[in-house]
């Protein structure tokens, strides 16, 4: 021991000494880290879909400590962080509802809650009409009179008492932070070219009886338990749908007219905090979203854009949000078709269009109908769409889409407030999108389209290999 003593003689020589044993302690940590296996550190958990998979748990892959000549497929980035989440859901149409309406009550509560429940996909997000929809048993609005009805003297909500109301006040029962937003297909008739609610066009003249109407909507839904959080102006305000189904034409002069004249200061009078989103149309109408935002007056009144996905690509919401960043982008419609041979099993389509979302700036996914039954009904309109489930008329068997599949990639793991982080990489085939839940979970989806392959990712200093079997969407949460 005596001959293993340093002699210090200096200040100097004591500082240097204390330097390399520091150096050689905290190389001596690293060592130790980098030894320790790095699961012990973050555990991933996994679930896959594909295909007789249904988000199916499995054996999750062990991060690893990355070689400094790793090749990766996909690579997050935690410090460049983007949009937060608003949540996930679809929409009680006056279809979705009555059919609801039709199961037993124990089938009904069970279905709501398979939704909206902790032990189900905790959506989080869900639309509703203003009046009917096409997907209704009947056409009607809020004030249907054969004379115009400006001061709303015959306005009622009554229909939506028997089964639309009971299901929102359900679901909100099943999860009290639910968000709800909606949209009219059609003014009352009286408002509009035409005197009809099937197609048309908005009559100006009507604008500040309409701004009410929506007053009045807001206020009658409240008074039942139901708050509405938004609102859009018009379903699909570009086209009048022939005339086959409720629908009206809204030139984007008359929506920010609407907007900026009558209802957001009418909100304001009634002492409503509801959110107003503007568009609730197609991608390839994002030049209209621009020329609304970019007009005086109208801005303040706006929280954000609804898009749908018929036409254009998700990458106009990022050229929205590149020109207006204050404004939110949020997903509001599309639904899967019932007579597709892929009905119960287009997941990897889905989480497609679900990742493309999310990674242009999208805070929500809202599917369409909940629910409809085997004819993609009830139906008064010319498409053929089906629900999110479908319940058999005569059977009121319930079979899943495979965007309900689709969903609980998403839903499950993703927080409200989650935050979107960068993810980068282009791996054939593959789609991918991370997030950060509030608690400081993270949370990756990957969507393969293609054949089975593994798929390299990095993470920091760590990596892990996840093997993706074909046409499948893999969660992995840790």
């Amino acid at each position: 021991m005596q001959g293993s003593i340093i002699k210090l003689k200096t200040r100097r020589d004591f500082l240097q000494c204390f330097a390399r044993t520091a150096a050689a302690t905290a190389l001596s940590r690293e060592s130790l880290l980098w030894s320790q296996p790095i699961e012990t550190l973050r555990p991933v958990r996994a679930w896959v879909t594909c295909g007789t998979k249904r988000f199916t748990g499995f054996e999750a892959p062990r991060w690893q400590r990355a070689e400094a000549s790793a090749s990766l497929d996909i690579r997050i980035d935690p410090a460049s962080r983007r949009q937060t989440v608003l949540g996930f859901g679809a929409a009680f149409t006056a279809a979705a509802c009555y059919l609801f309406n039709q199961l037993p009550a124990q089938g009904r509560q069970e279905l709501i809650g398979e939704f909206f429940g902790l032990d189900g996909l905790r959506l989080s997000v869900a639309r509703t009409c203003i009046g009917s929809s096409d997907y209704s048993k009947n056409v009607y609005s809020y004030d249907d009179t054969p004379e115009p009805d400006p001061e709303l003297k015959h306005f009622s909500v009554e229909h939506d008492r028997a089964y639309i109301l009971p299901s929102l006040r359900t679901a909100r029962e099943l999860n009290p932070e639910l968000f709800l937003f909606a949209s009219p297909w059609s003014p009352p008739g009286w408002m509009k070219v035409g005197g009809s609610m099937l197609g048309g066009s908005m009559r100006k003249a009507y604008f500040a009886a309409y701004a009410q109407y929506f007053v009045r909507f807001l206020q009658a839904y409240a008074a039942e338990g139901v708050k509405i959080d938004a609102v859009t102006i018009q379903n699909e305000p570009d086209t009048d749908q022939d005339g086959r189904m409720p629908a009206c034409l809204w030139g984007q002069e008359y929506e920010t007219a609407f907007i900026k004249t009558f209802l957001g200061p009418a909100l304001e009078h009634a002492s409503l905090d509801t959110k107003i989103w503007i568009l609730d149309h197609n991608y390839d109408l994002w030049g209209r979203a621009l020329d609304e935002l970019s007009v005086p007056g109208l801005n303040n009144y706006v929280d954000g854009v609804a898009w749908h996905a018929y036409m254009g690509s998700a990458d106009a919401m990022t050229r929205v949000h590149e020109a207006f960043p204050d404004k939110n982008a949020y997903w509001t419609e599309g639904g899967p078709d019932y007579t597709s041979p892929d009905y119960t099993t287009d997941w990897s389509t889905w989480s497609h269009t679900f990742t493309g979302v999310l990674r242009n700036w999208g805070r929500c996914l809202v599917g369409w109908n909940l629910a409809l039954d085997e004819q993609g009904k009830p139906n008064v309109g010319p498409f053929s769409c089906g629900g999110v489930v479908t319940i058999d008329s005569r059977t009121q068997r319930i079979t899943r889409s495979g965007q309900y599949w689709a969903f609980a990639h998403y839903s499950k793991a993703i927080r409200r407030n989650a935050r979107v982080l960068a993810s980068h990489g282009q791996p054939a085939g593959v789609e991918h999108v991370a997030l950060e839940n509030p608690d400081g979970s993270r949370v990756l989806v990957i969507t393969n389209r293609g054949e089975a392959r593994a798929v390299d990712c990095g993470l920091d200093s760590s990596t892990l290999q996840i093997q993706m079997p074909r046409d499948s969407v893999v969660t992995l949460v840790w």
